[in-house]
């Protein structure tokens, strides 16, 4: 079911499916496409609600203009679970999604009880940048984003005209969230604050960011646990969808008590 609510006063579109323990779902900068058909085999496989907001500025969206940057979408969708009173969230996020779901746990909310942060980034790592987005073709995206990118491109021109009509907005919104570089220079050193529970999950033929740069995201989290994907890269839950349903299901499955 979609749906739509204002948090905040920002107007927020997102879907709602599935019963049981609820989980948040942030997609990243290819917009809520990435992450829907994903969400829709979670939810009919596990006793899970699934929340999948469309990020402000994403799919023809409005954005408040004060909504800026990666911190300001961890506020509000900290709010959205205290708008609708929900507890025990494990939230995963993909890409800047991921960026978001890290700085979610930094937040140190008491409704989130878990974070899987899936290629996700924000951080910087020596020796390992961020492939520069903005500089790249839709085909170059593609080429970095998944281990077999002749079965999974899709080429712009193709897509249906109400779609390609999104496109520059999701863009826009990307590079306001994000900035031109996809990171935050503090976030490394903040990220040793998190105290829930935190699985990493990287595609092992994701060349946006290195399997290594992954590696970094734990090694930063106290705690936290890293599993390398084969056969995938920046978008697991595209290639590798059960792989990703596995993992995921497991960490739900483990005691999800805070740290102190």
């Amino acid at each position: 079911m979609t749906t739509s609510l204002t948090v905040h006063d920002v107007p927020l579109t997102l879907t709602d499916q599935g019963t049981g323990r609820p989980v948040l779902l942030l997609h990243g900068g290819g917009g809520p496409a990435t992450v829907q058909p994903w969400a829709d085999r979670l939810a009919a496989s596990h006793d899970v609600r699934v929340l999948t907001p469309v990020h402000p500025g994403f799919a023809g969206t409005p954005r408040p203009a004060p909504l800026t940057s990666i911190r300001d979408l961890a506020a509000l969708y900290t709010a959205l679970l205290e708008q609708l009173d929900l507890r025990e969230v494990t939230v995963i996020g993909n890409s800047l999604g991921g960026w978001t779901a890290a700085e979610m746990a930094l937040l140190a909310s008491e409704r989130c009880t878990g974070h899987v942060i899936v290629d996700g980034v924000g951080i910087e790592v020596p020796g390992h940048p961020i492939a520069d987005f903005f500089s790249l073709t839709p085909a170059e995206v593609a080429a970095r984003s998944f281990a077999d990118p002749a079965t999974y491109f899709v080429d712009p021109a193709s897509l249906p005209q109400s779609v390609r009509d999104t496109l520059p907005g999701n863009r826009a919104a990307l590079a306001l969230y994000g900035g031109p570089s996809m990171s935050d220079a503090t976030l490394l050193d903040r990220l040793s604050d998190a105290r829930s529970q935190v699985l990493v999950v990287w595609g092992e033929a994701d060349r946006i960011c290195h399997p290594d740069y992954g590696r970094a995201y734990a090694d930063a989290i106290p705690g936290a646990a890293f599993s390398l994907i084969p056969e995938a890269g920046h978008l697991p839950q595209i290639e590798q969808p059960e792989h990703l349903m596995t993992l995921v299901r497991d960490f739900l499955a483990r005691p999800q008590a805070r740290t102190a």
